[in-house]
């Protein structure tokens, strides 16, 4: 086994711990919240798919910068909420049964729009461009789908242990998750410094705060859903961008740079909106009150 290899193994355990620490601490009927709720899911899905997609697109057409830097915003603006984010929107006063509801149906509804999306931005953009539903299934099942469900059946059959066992696999996922990303981070420096300086992190900066203002404002009037659905909106899930971007653009090796540039400006924002988030009084008191 090669060290690439070996590296893509631990993120993707990494992760797969990380979903299933979630639904741990996760029931079935938190997992079907938004079909319960049918405006929220529309609007999760406008907020995310297609507020962000116009950005994206609207950014591709119009400004002439690193073909690498378009493609990752629109390969970005199509993919789902990553496993990582149901903590911090809970941390940032988010309510629990939507963050997990939300993780579950934008992991199952990826595996349609992907697909149909990146098939209408190939149109417009007058290229075949296409992303195969397996290949998004199979994402979707392993780092959200199957860990979700082994952890609400744990659960469900056995709280007790769930209760037990949620924080240390937490913990364990965190600290792989970090010793699998360093490596990445060393090997892509070279092409995040060479981005530098052509407009990448104005781009990024402006697609993760844009994406935190449509959630904030789409999320309704609920504090705890404005704060879940903005979070979600403004960080996306690496993997599945990574999946278009080598299917459709395999000469483009700038791309997963720019991908993890992306998951470290949109967590810096994330942070100082949970900070602002968790000062205001209004989620505070949603908090006391729920």
């Amino acid at each position: 086994m090669t060290l690439i290899e070996i590296v893509k193994f631990a993120i993707l355990a990494s992760v797969f711990l990380l979903v299933l620490a979630i639904g741990l601490n996760a029931t079935l009927r938190d997992c079907g919240t938004l079909l319960r709720r049918p405006g929220l899911l529309a609007r999760s899905i406008l907020s995310m798919n297609g507020v962000m997609l116009v950005f994206a697109v609207t950014v591709a057409a119009l400004f002439h910068i690193h073909p690498a830097i378009k493609i990752a915003l629109i390969a970005l603006a199509v993919s789902p909420v990553p496993p990582i984010i149901p903590n911090r929107q809970e941390k940032a006063g988010g309510a629990h049964d939507y963050a997990i509801g939300l993780l579950a149906a934008s992991a199952t509804a990826s595996i349609v729009i992907v697909p149909l999306a990146i098939a209408a931005i190939g149109w417009i953009f007058g290229r075949d461009m296409q992303v195969p539903v397996g290949r998004v299934a199979a994402i979707m099942l392993m780092t959200v789908l199957i860990p979700l469900a082994i952890g609400v059946l744990v659960h469900r059959l056995l709280p007790a242990l769930a209760k037990k066992i949620a924080h240390p696999v937490s913990i364990l996922a965190t600290i792989l998750l970090v010793l699998a990303v360093l490596p990445v981070l060393f090997v892509a420096s070279k092409a995040v410094c060479a981005l530098i300086g052509s407009g990448m992190i104005l781009f990024l900066v402006l697609f993760s705060a844009i994406g935190l203002a449509a959630g904030h404002n789409l999320g309704g009037p609920d504090p705890s859903d404005r704060t879940v659905l903005a979070i979600a909106t403004a960080v996306r899930h690496p993997a599945v961008a990574l999946a278009i971007a080598s299917i459709n653009f395999p000469d483009q090796k700038a791309v997963p740079a720019v991908v993890v540039c992306h998951l470290i400006v949109g967590t810096i924002l994330v942070l100082l909106y949970a900070k602002w988030r968790t000062a205001s009084p209004a989620p505070t008191a949603h908090l006391l009150h729920g």
